[in-house]
């Protein structure tokens, strides 16, 4: 029996109908000429359709929300206050890296119809899925903790201090009754929401770069020339540990069956694979730009001076506002506008991905409106308990935040590796199973990024845990983070080489 899959055959993985599906047939956006004749054999892609494009577009920019939320620009506007436009490079770099990876997703979702948590629940024993569950949880609902912080703090600013933090907080856990609304209307409505939102942060974070007016001859030589010190090495290893989001790589895999594609014909899929990779390529230029005018606004205002030892999400505004108040717009105003905008659509994105986690880990056949209320409350009562301990407190607020960066680099692994694993299987992927070549680059650049995150555990453990005690507890959980880890690439590579064995014995 041969794996090989062409366009004659049924999908490997076959949809049942008792199973949890990323979108019913009714949700998804029509794509035209899906049905046209003459196309069932064709292993060519449709010419180009700018309609077709459009039709496409969305998946990519709901993706990049996880690009700009507010521990991104945190590490952005820490990165430039720190390391000046140096580091601009990198952040070219680990944007075309989370490009990558985030398009492995895409391609997953679209080849096998199915998104990654679906496909963990089938490929690893239920102790081990149980456990990829529960880190991608944990990572969620410490994306999700930042990302409504973050909105709490705009809503802070923006009410002059009138509403305390954990008000901010209860008024960001009402996006999930926006979200409910608006998917009840058609993913495209959703779409059309995140459009705005990405737009708000386009304007309000170039408005700033127009008032403070960056140097742009730094700027050109800090994207183009590489270079890095021992002074910025956490700054850089922030820039590159940010893109990957654990919960993010779940998150695409799902959104791109958002749209009709017949995984049956390879000119389809190929052809939803181009347009996928154009829409991706666009929004993360876009998110990429965002991320250029933060740092680039705090290098120049804050590079070199003692501010910049102590900036954050809470006090950026108001440092902002004394070297540049007495604008038109008070630049604390926009400042806060921008975060606002930057904390609500990930906070929203981040009950989207929730409800594929749970579903997918789970199988669980729960209402939407109800998954997404479990999602929200597993993210906003621990979010209340930290906005009332630490409302009074920017030098807490910012330990905190450093452990929750702790609490997502963690789980990386857990969503790459998968990813890779499947994405490099021709029993999971057939004919679009990645080539060698990209094999070797995808996984040189997972193991790139999970070192990194690995140098900021340790960095981290090391300064903020003393004593025996704590070290031992340490020391035990690595150990068992690493075995898992290997667990998980070793059963790929086994399982693979008797694959391939048993495709040789079966063909001769």
């Amino acid at each position: 029996m041969s794996a090989h899959r062409d366009e004659h055959q049924q999908p490997l993985l076959e949809s049942l109908d008792e199973e949890e599906r990323a979108y019913d047939a009714n949700e998804k956006v029509h794509i035209i000429g899906l049905d046209e004749a003459g196309d069932e054999f064709s292993t060519t892609a449709p010419p180009f359709s700018w309609r077709k494009l459009w039709l496409f577009t969305g998946p990519g920019f709901l993706m990049s929300i996880a690009f700009l939320d507010p521990g991104n620009l945190e590490g952005d506007l820490q990165s430039g206050a720190i390391a000046g436009y140096s580091l601009l490079w990198l952040l070219l770099w680990a944007t075309a890296m989370g490009l990558l990876v985030q398009l492995l997703a895409a391609r997953l979702g679209v080849v096998t119809g199915r998104h990654l948590a679906e496909l963990c629940r089938e490929e690893y024993p239920n102790w081990a899925r149980l456990l990829l569950w529960i880190m991608a949880e944990l990572a969620l609902i410490g994306a999700d903790i930042q990302e409504v912080i973050g909105s709490a703090i705009a809503i802070k600013i923006l009410s002059q201090g009138v509403l305390p933090l954990w008000a901010g907080v209860i008024i960001t856990a009402l996006d999930c009754f926006i979200f409910l609304f608006l998917e009840n209307y058609g993913v495209r409505k959703l779409e059309a929401l995140f459009a705005v939102l990405i737009a708000t942060m386009a304007i309000s974070f170039a408005w700033m770069f127009g008032e403070t007016k960056p140097d742009g001859r730094e700027l050109m030589i800090g994207i183009l020339v590489p270079k890095l010190s021992s002074s910025t090495i956490k700054q850089a290893v922030g820039v590159v540990g940010c893109v990957i989001m654990p919960h993010n790589v779940f998150l695409h895999s799902a959104l791109v069956q958002s749209r009709e594609v017949d995984n049956r014909k390879i000119g389809r899929v190929r052809e939803a694979l181009k347009y996928y990779s154009i829409e991706s390529g666009i929004a993360l230029a876009i998110s990429f730009m965002i991320n250029l005018f933060v740092t680039t606004v705090f290098a120049k205002v804050f590079y070199g001076t003692e501010q910049a030892k102590t900036i954050g999400l809470v006090n950026a505004g108001q440092y902002l506002e004394e070297r540049y108040g007495g604008g038109l717009v008070p630049i604390l105003y926009i400042w806060a506008i921008g975060l606002l905008a930057a904390g609500q659509s990930s906070t929203i994105t981040g009950t989207y991905a929730g409800q594929f986690i749970m579903g997918g880990f789970l199988n669980l056949r729960l209402k939407k409106w109800m998954r997404a209320l479990i999602t929200r409350s597993c993210a906003i009562i621990p979010t209340l308990i930290v906005a009332l301990v630490f409302d009074t407190s920017d030098a807490s607020l910012d330990v905190l935040n450093e452990w929750l960066n702790v609490l997502q680099s963690v789980q990386i692994p857990f969503a790459l590796i998968p990813l890779l694993c499947l994405v490099s299987k021709e029993e999971v992927m057939g004919y679009f199973k990645i080539g060698r070549l990209l094999q070797i680059v995808s996984w040189m650049v997972a193991a790139l990024v999970i070192l990194i995150n690995g140098y900021l555990l340790v960095d981290f453990f090391s300064s903020a845990l003393s004593g025996v005690f704590f070290m031992s507890i340490v020391t035990t959980f690595s150990a068992a983070y690493i075995c898992f880890i290997i667990y998980l690439v070793a059963r790929s590579l086994s399982f693979s080489r008797l694959y391939a064995q048993a495709k040789t014995i079966l063909g001769s």
